[in-house]
């Protein structure tokens, strides 16, 4: 199959772009992404594409984001009008200060992942090797990976984000995101590296979440109602149907963003039923529920990721807005 021109397709997304285009009716809105375009942010761009956020009367610009970004502080900041959000971070944002709240999941799992040679075959052997992790671990995963599962500060070393320490010590282990260092490593090491993704193993909380301003979802809730709804339409598009034009516009922002990585990306999404898994094959895509988030705020407090005392967990989410919109996969 010839592959498609890139110059082809971003122009085959503009045209869907420019047959939906803004009207002085169509209400802007911003959305702040939590790293350079990929195809985790692929329903966003989708809905983009396909003019679905402009059919819901909504002008939407997607910003991306990147290392040097601080996506909470651009929307505590009044900067975007939502952002592409994680449990942990915003539950945590609230001890200081910031009320942001969750409405809705895109991944049912968090595609954080642990990475060892594949002579390592059980998660629990992961104990006795040195395990090299970055300084956000430490308030995230890795005090739950120390009370459930065994692991010391001891075997953990700074990772650098360069696989090459891996890839030449088979004793160690790493920390990575699902589609993005194990792909690297197939490729460059020529070797297929045994993969064990936290969710599977009691890692709860939600990701690639929208999380919006608890003001912005009083003062705007049709635009956010609006928002929510069309993504999760983008979102099942991009997963079941042709995601040509959507990756068009990923690659217009990050140019160096491969058509090979895109594919894993989305293969990688539809094995591990990253979107349309978990809670999402039986509520539909984006939903979340009381029982999910009480778990991450339990877990938070139980390993003191959290004052429980300062937070009240129903305040840092909300189901309004998912848990009628019932976008079956």
């Amino acid at each position: 199959m010839k592959t498609p021109n890139l110059k082809h397709l971003a122009a085959l997304a503009g045209a869907f772009a420019l047959a939906f285009p803004a009207t002085a009716q169509t209400e802007k809105f911003t959305f702040l992404t939590n790293w350079y375009a990929q195809s985790e942010h692929g329903g966003f761009y989708q809905a983009k594409a396909a003019g679905l956020y402009q059919k819901a009367g909504l002008d939407v610009t997607i910003k991306m984001g990147g290392p040097q970004v601080n996506g909470m502080q651009l929307l505590a900041a009044g900067q975007t009008d939502c952002f592409m959000g994680y449990d942990n971070q915003t539950i945590s944002a609230w001890e200081q200060g910031i009320s942001a709240v969750t409405v809705a999941a895109a991944f049912q799992k968090d595609p954080q992942v642990l990475i060892a040679h594949p002579d390592v075959k059980k998660f629990e052997d992961l104990k006795g090797k040195t395990l090299l992790i970055s300084s956000a671990a430490n308030t995230t995963y890795w005090p739950w990976l120390k009370s459930a599962y065994g692991f010391t500060d001891a075997q953990a070393r700074p990772y650098t984000f360069n696989i090459q320490p891996f890839i030449a010590d088979k004793n160690l282990a790493q920390q990575g995101y699902l589609s993005s260092e194990p792909f690297s490593i197939e490729k460059e090491a020529k070797f297929k590296p045994s993969v064990f993704l936290l969710s599977d193993y009691g890692w709860p909380p939600y990701s690639t979440t929208i999380v919006c301003m608890d003001k912005t979802i009083k003062e705007r809730p049709k635009a956010v109602a609006a928002f929510v709804k069309a993504s999760m339409e983008g979102w099942k598009a991009y997963m079941t149907g042709d995601p040509s034009a959507a990756n068009a516009l990923i690659r217009r922002d990050n140019p160096n963003m491969g058509e090979d990585t895109l594919a894993n990306g989305i293969l990688k999404m539809k094995e591990t039923g990253m979107v349309m898994g978990g809670d999402a094959a039986k509520y539909g895509i984006g939903i979340i529920t009381d029982e999910r988030m009480k778990k991450t705020y339990d877990l938070m407090v139980s390993n003191k990721l959290l004052d429980g005392s300062k937070v009240d967990i129903k305040k840092t989410y909300t189901t309004q807005f998912v848990k009628d919109l019932k976008i079956m996969p």
